[in-house]
């Protein structure tokens, strides 16, 4: 899919913007505020560079909490490895909105306008989740052709799955991770990025697949 076909699917939803920056249902933002993402959510399109790479690798053996993956690749996490022990395949991903929208997320900071660097970097992370979902899309057609369903995204730091097994995604990858490098910390640079694994099997399995209805972390903020 190219840049600018990509680019038209980023669709920035701007109530879920004003819920990330604070304002829920019984919340009523400033007149201001709701200008100010309104006008930023249409005119950041200039900002957003979207790139994202995927690979599809088998799944050799699952054992305990360690799944190995084809190319010396092993994931450990008990949830990851319920999810895994039911798929064929895994879908090992890296997605971007590029380094540019940070950069102004930083000057706008640095310029003292905290207001509209909070809103603009909420639409970034939105703009990333959104392309996070068009790849997850994409991989979704892919195993469909092949009568599989997906599971849900997960990414490193997601339940038990630990930030370090990051060097495992991206070992994954293979050096194709659409311009986005790790920290030593296992920090993804550029910021606005998201990385993480597709399940690939069987439809009524893969799909249904949920550990938060069985979590008992009520407050999580990645709970689904």
């Amino acid at each position: 899919m190219s840049t600018s076909a990509i680019r038209n699917e980023l669709d920035i939803d701007t109530e879920q913007v004003l819920h990330h920056i604070g304002y829920d249902s019984d919340g009523e933002p400033s007149a201001r505020i709701e200008s100010l993402v309104k006008e930023y959510a249409d005119n950041v399109c200039h900002l957003i560079e979207p790139s994202y790479s995927y690979v599809i690798r088998d799944i050799k053996a699952v054992r305990g909490a360690r799944v190995f993956i084809e190319g010396s690749v092993t994931f450990r996490s008990n949830v990851i490895a319920r999810l895994l022990k039911q798929c064929q395949k895994v879908a090992v991903f890296v997605v971007t909105i590029g380094s540019r929208f940070g950069d102004v997320v930083r000057q706008l900071s640095e310029d003292g306008l905290m207001v509209q660097a909070t809103v603009l970097d909420v639409i970034g992370s939105d703009a990333a989740e959104t392309l996070a979902n068009v790849v997850q899309d994409i991989i979704g057609k892919q195993a469909a052709a092949e009568g599989l369903g997906i599971s849900q995204r997960f990414s490193p730091g997601y339940c038990d799955w630990r930030v370090s097994q990051q060097k495992m995604v991206f070992r994954a990858m293979n050096g194709d991770t659409a311009g986005v490098r790790l920290t030593d910390g296992c920090l993804m640079v550029p910021q606005k990025s998201i990385s993480g694994i597709i399940g690939i099997g069987p439809r009524n399995e893969v799909e249904s697949y949920n550990p938060c209805k069985t979590c008992k972390k009520r407050d999580c903020i990645g709970r689904r």
